[in-house]
């Protein structure tokens, strides 16, 4: 008490040095706006408020830790009503500004700055309560400095069932400390940002482990087609590209008419539905014998003329491989995609559609050079005798996708429902093998056809009505990247009750259908380095799983502006939190654990 006392007047005395005799009061430099990050929050949840101060052109405000001790800091404080526990205020990182009066740089607020101030409502609460928050600062311009003023403004934080993200809090996210990505931030970079880092994330797409087998059978289709000749080249490289935006069309769409419906949207969450696994699984055990030449697609005669599905030398096939690769990428985000994909689902529906356009055409955009530039294929492989033995390889590669799908589906439904869909993907391949043995336009064949199609359209509904399967692995902490680090089954309320008491948390939302999600337990947080670096730091990790649906970890993802996953966040103490990107390395989180280890 004594020490603020101190240098309060020493404040006053610096103001009354520097700033020319005056009778009235100064006038006020900054101005203080509060927001919820919530309209209503339950007992026992952490309440987010940001302070939004903002400071007169040509003025600034000294830090919450200024530069010398004769300065005042930037302190909020914020009253509550008796039984409420006091709050965590975390501040932002201060600007270096020269002064003229001191040769050493003074840290300080300029412009806006955003104050976090994180309190846990009570488990009696209940109703309106009011909340007060007063802003103390020091202002100076480049000649002087005036002495201490106060700021002060109020909400109401409603106590109860149905709260939603309030958009004020977003478009106010507090900065955090050091530079790092605010949680909240998108919305700043602007339409024509986001398109282009849409673009750049679709191109990536491209490379991501989920889409590989496509792209091998992709391969495959565009080398017979170069051996036809440039316009085959272009064709197909046009068909290709439409079948992706098409995809993504159809994506945009549906996620608009979710969220009109109330439902939740996000990047790959229809991974989330069985009945959709189970007809990716059937589509993609199609597409292995189709290569291993067990049976062909059936077209109707005016397509037939355009191209075999599949395999596709024609358009029609071109387009349906497309197609295909769309619906293999969307389990798999990539950077720049996450960020485009959360600002687009923020948007109205317009913004939806030209977000999602931007991805389809950076996923589209190799097959639109080859549509534009046709010559370019004169660098793929000459076709020949190889190509029969490159079929068959790649209809194991897409063989080995089903069992991933597979291994995504034993994780949504029962066991003994898995193995009931296996049994009729086993009755699919007898009925291509019997396919593949009768003459054609037989009855046989024909019935060969209607087997196929019945075990196609029972792998869907067996899958479609089973009952959810229980997630038992991360609800005990036996599920560990790599076993090396133990995780505990996510907690919010827990994360942010630890964090108030100084621990780290390191919070991962993933889903067994995410591969850029196993790759990074698998590669980084498997690893010793970063085991040894949570249990040096005495970091609580937390896995959030999102196989099934889950509403509580989809609000979670969208308070943090975000719709799909991977998402790796790290409660601070004191701090707001951090934001990983959707590819970790090893380097970055054991230097964010460090360094934010040692602002404890």
């Amino acid at each position: 008490m004594f020490d603020r006392t101190r240098r309060s007047l020493l404040g006053g005395l610096l103001g009354l040095v520097l700033v020319a005799p005056v009778s009235a009061a100064p006038t006020p430099k900054a101005s203080l706006r509060l927001a919820a990050q919530r309209t209503a929050y339950r007992p026992g949840e952490t309440a987010r408020i940001v302070a939004r101060v903002t400071i007169e052109h040509g003025w600034h405000v000294q830090s919450n830790r200024p530069t010398f001790d004769y300065l005042i800091p930037t302190v909020l404080t914020v009253r509550l009503p008796a039984g409420w526990s006091a709050p965590t205020v975390s501040y932002p990182e201060p600007k270096l500004w020269k002064a003229g009066f001191v040769e050493q740089p003074i840290a300080v607020y300029e412009g806006e700055a955003r104050i976090l101030a994180e309190l846990v409502v009570p488990a009696d609460a209940a109703g309106e309560i009011p909340v007060t928050a007063t802003l103390e600062y020091q202002a100076c311009d480049d000649r002087t400095c005036i002495q201490p003023l106060e700021a002060e403004a109020s909400l109401t934080l409603r106590i109860g069932e149905g709260g939603a993200t309030d958009p004020a809090f977003s478009s106010s996210q507090p900065i955090s400390p050091g530079g790092e990505t605010p949680a909240v931030a998108v919305p700043k970079v602007g339409l024509a940002g986001m398109l282009f880092a849409a673009l750049l994330g679709g191109l990536i797409l491209n490379a991501m482990p989920c889409v590989l087998p496509v792209l091998s059978l992709k391969l495959f289709g565009l080398v017979r087609s170069a051996s036809a000749g440039r316009r085959e080249v272009a064709a197909g490289g046009l068909a290709t590209a439409l079948g992706i935006l098409a995809s993504f069309w159809a994506l945009a769409l549906a996620a608009i008419a979710a969220r009109a419906a109330g439902s939740a949207v996000g990047w790959g969450v229809q991974f989330q539905e069985p009945g959709f696994v189970a007809f990716l699984v059937a589509v993609v055990a199609l597409f292995s014998l189709n290569l291993w030449g067990l049976f062909e697609v059936p077209l109707p005669q005016r397509l037939a003329r355009l191209g075999e599905a599949g395999g596709g030398e024609g358009p029609a096939g071109h387009f349906v491989s497309g197609l295909f690769a769309t619906l293999m990428a969307t389990p798999c985000s990539a950077p720049f995609l996450g960020t485009a994909v959360s600002f687009a689902l923020a948007q109205p529906a317009g913004g939806v559609l030209a977000i999602f356009t931007a991805v389809g055409l950076g996923m589209a955009a190799p097959y639109l050079l080859l549509a534009v530039a046709p010559g370019t294929a004169r660098f793929l492989p000459k076709p020949g005798v190889w190509m029969d033995t490159l079929k068959g390889f790649m209809g194991f590669l897409l063989a080995g996708a089903a069992v991933w799908l597979l291994y995504v589906l034993a994780a949504q439904i029962s066991p003994e429902r898995v193995l009931a869909v296996e049994l009729v993907l086993l009755a699919l391949g007898l009925a291509a093998w019997l396919h593949s043995r009768t003459r054609a336009g037989s009855l046989g064949r024909r019935l060969a056809a209607v087997g196929m199609l019945a075990a196609c359209l029972s792998t869907i509904a067996l899958a479609a009505t089973a009952t959810p399967a229980s997630r038992t692995a991360v609800e005990t902490g036996a599920s560990a990247a790599g076993g090396r680090i133990a995780w505990k089954k996510f907690d919010r309320a827990e994360a942010e009750k630890l964090a108030a008491a100084g621990r780290l948390v390191f919070v991962d939302v993933t889903a067994d259908w995410c591969l850029t999600c196993k790759v990074n337990e698998r590669v980084v947080l498997g690893t010793a380095e970063v085991a040894d670096a949570f249990a040096r730091h005495d970091v609580v990790a937390m896995k959030a799983d999102w196989t099934n649906r889950d509403a509580a970890i989809g609000a979670f993802l969208a308070e943090h502006g975000r719709y799909g996953i991977p998402f790796y966040l790290l409660y601070r103490p004191g701090q707001p939190p951090h934001v990983f990107g959707e590819l970790l390395s090893r380097e970055s989180v054991v230097s964010v654990l460090a360094s934010s280890a040692a602002a404890r």
